[in-house]
């Protein structure tokens, strides 16, 4: 799935960071990735790949499993992965708050992906999704948002206008290694 409609249109890719460990004794925010989710990080990228859905822009929290997750994303992407934005206001952020990160992006950006935590991946999901959206991908994001779960939306809307009900999610999917 390639989402390149008219020129107005961009896409909103949403990413859940892989599993992280359980980190005790460990700050949260330095919590790094698990065996697992090392593993299964790559798998992000390689789907997005397949789809033609190569990000112009990447905003991820600064949290340390989030940067991992990113950097197993862009490994994947080679040649045609960007540097990604380390975004401190992602960790620990609600909807509303990584909303207006979003809002932030130059309309140059077509394909703007943001990697970040519940639980505002999931309620960003929602607070989007219009009623065009794919019901069988808003249900399952609804029901169970794993790790490594991506979001895909496509948008018509300026980004800055981006606000709640105003993108079509067309895909959730947790792809695994």
């Amino acid at each position: 799935m390639t989402v390149r409609g008219n020129d107005q249109q961009k896409t909103l890719v949403i990413i859940r960071h892989a599993q992280a460990e359980h980190g005790l004794g460990v700050v949260d925010h330095e919590r790094t990735l698990s065996a697992t989710g090392a593993q299964d990080a790559p798998e992000a990228g390689k789907w997005l790949l397949t789809r033609g859905l190569i990000p112009d822009q990447i905003i991820t929290s600064d949290a340390v499993r989030t940067r991992q997750t990113t950097t197993w994303v862009l490994s994947e992407l080679g040649e045609q992965a960007v540097t990604p934005a380390l975004d401190p206001r992602l960790y620990e952020a609600t909807a509303a708050q990584a909303l207006s990160v979003i809002n932030e992006t130059e309309e140059s950006v077509r394909t703007l992906c943001v990697v970040g935590h519940m639980p505002w991946v999931q309620d960003l999901g929602m607070r989007l999704a219009s009623v065009a959206s794919d019901e069988q991908s808003v249900i399952r994001m609804a029901e169970h948002y794993p790790t490594l779960g991506i979001q895909v939306f496509e948008i018509s809307a300026r980004w800055a206008e981006l606000d709640g009900r105003d993108a079509r999610m067309v895909d959730f999917i947790a792809p695994r290694g």
